[in-house]
């Protein structure tokens, strides 16, 4: 059967006479054009028109033994002889698009090895490709054998990421691969990111947050880097891979800093008025540098609104009613002294 008929004007040319002569070929189990022609009331002319319609699209076909004469098919059998090979074809082309990904893919680690082995002095590859980029976390992921060290800034994970990532951190901690999560104190009101923690928590890795944290950050056997791309406009950010031992070291250093300042996070433990604390002390000292509502919720990851929330708390606990006096009230207090 020609595309023709499966475009969107062969189906369009159907009316209610094609419609009828359909009904009645399936009544009388033939399609004759005379007969037709006297069933309908229209001309030879116009049953043999009728006829070619639906033998297009498979609606008639000719009886085994006796072709010259049409008989009706179903609907569902007419369907699947038009779509069949389509949709055939479409799967060979989407198996040939995920072969070629694979073969493709296969040779990201031998080019990166022969990379470095051309110029050992290459600190960095620059990864654009975000399907690449996830091959290469997740090749690095399954030949860790020590430690994982992660910070991740901006307030709660995606969920579909939580999900996509808890089976690959469980594999790892099962394999007796030591991990540690950082996050801001934002992720503790958020469920998803909450039962991602509880789950990987239970399976021995080490969850912390903090008030702020400069980047995200992945590291793999204290040997190379993720770090994300910068100043990147009009499609999605990819990263920058570090494998120079000293700029690895380094980072691991300041994550450490980072780790240490940090409180441990257990799902379900009493400490969160702890942590709201520490919140309302970053939002005041961001204040008093002068930061607008838009920017400290950003720095806090968290939104705009719960930053205003937090802001209209501290106002009314140093006995404020604008901006100006909750300034001067907290220096009188001497509440920027601790922070």
């Amino acid at each position: 059967m020609s595309e023709s008929a499966l475009s969107a004007t062969g189906f369009a040319k159907l009316d209610d006479v094609d419609a009828k002569a359909y009904r009645n070929a399936v009544l009388l189990g033939r399609f004759v054009r005379e007969e037709m022609a006297a069933a309908l009331g229209v001309t030879i002319e116009k049953a043999a028109s009728v006829e070619q319609r639906l033998a297009s699209l498979n609606l008639l076909r000719p009886m085994p033994g006796e072709p010259n004469l049409l008989v009706p098919v179903s609907p569902d059998a007419a369907a699947a002889d038009l779509v069949g090979p389509t949709e055939n074809h479409i799967r060979d082309l989407q198996q040939s698009v995920t072969d070629v990904r694979t073969r493709m893919r296969s040779l990201l680690p031998a080019y990166f090895e022969s990379r470095q082995q051309r110029n050992q002095a290459e600190a960095f590859d620059v990864i654009s490709d975000v399907d690449v980029l996830q091959a290469m976390l997740d090749e690095w992921g399954d030949k860790c054998r020590t430690e994982v060290l992660s910070a991740q800034p901006g307030g709660s994970r995606p969920p579909n990421l939580l999900a996509t990532a808890r089976p690959k951190i469980l594999e790892r901690l099962h394999r007796g691969v030591r991990i540690r999560h950082l996050y801001q104190h934002t992720v503790r009101g958020d469920l998803a990111t909450t039962a991602y923690i509880q789950a990987v928590t239970e399976g021995g890795a080490e969850v912390r947050t903090t008030d702020e944290l400069i980047d995200r950050v992945v590291i793999y056997d204290r040997e190379v880097a993720f770090l994300p791309e910068q100043h990147v406009v009009g499609r999605q950010p990819g990263a920058v891979v570090v494998r120079e031992p000293t700029l690895v070291a380094f980072l691991c250093k300041v994550y450490e800093h980072l780790w240490a300042g940090a409180t441990k996070f257990t799902p379900g433990s009493a400490d969160s008025a702890e942590i709201t604390d520490d919140v309302k002390r970053s939002i005041i000292r961001l204040m008093a540098q002068g930061y607008k509502d838009e920017l400290v919720a950003r720095r806090l990851g968290m939104s705009v609104r719960t930053c205003r929330r937090y802001i209209s708390q501290v106002m009314l606990d140093v006995d404020a009613t604008s901006r100006f006096q909750a300034g001067v009230n907290i220096v009188l207090s001497g509440l920027l002294d601790l922070q």
